[in-house]
């Protein structure tokens, strides 16, 4: 039998997660990226697991038969830096943004204050349409 995701949707409140992240600029930049990614994707912000914050759903099926269902974008705002699972975006796309280091399949971001939102609004657009693409509704 294939294992599927531990990540799972929760009932869990997405504004009690935030009210208790640590330090207060990670809460607040955690509130906007909420507002935008909600705005944008046109989808209510649920918690995924213990710490991510997604917006829709995607069912996935993997070629080894794993397969399970997970946020089309989201974001956890962790002590140390905000991290952004966004898809289908290039090196290139990332130019104009600031401050972020990436890792497979992420976007960390130290600060919101250290990047461009509009190049951030941008690339979640980006990640939105590929997901659109890829795994359509």
């Amino acid at each position: 039998m294939a294992q599927a995701n531990k990540t799972v949707e929760t009932d869990a409140a997405v504004e009690d997660f935030l009210a208790r992240v640590e330090p207060a600029e990670r809460q607040t930049d955690g509130r906007t990226v909420t507002a935008l990614m909600a705005r944008l994707s046109g989808e209510a912000a649920a918690m995924w697991g213990p710490s991510i914050i997604g917006f829709g759903r995607y069912h996935y099926r993997y070629d080894s038969g794993r397969e399970g269902d997970m946020c089309r974008i989201g974001f956890s705002p962790r002590k140390a830096e905000l991290v952004f699972y966004l898809a289908g975006l290039e090196d290139d796309d990332l130019a104009l943004l600031g401050k972020y280091r990436r890792g497979k399949g992420c976007l960390y971001v130290k600060r919101l204050a250290g990047v461009d939102m509009a190049v951030l609004e941008a690339l979640i657009v980006r990640s939105i349409a590929h997901m659109d693409k890829v795994y359509p509704q």
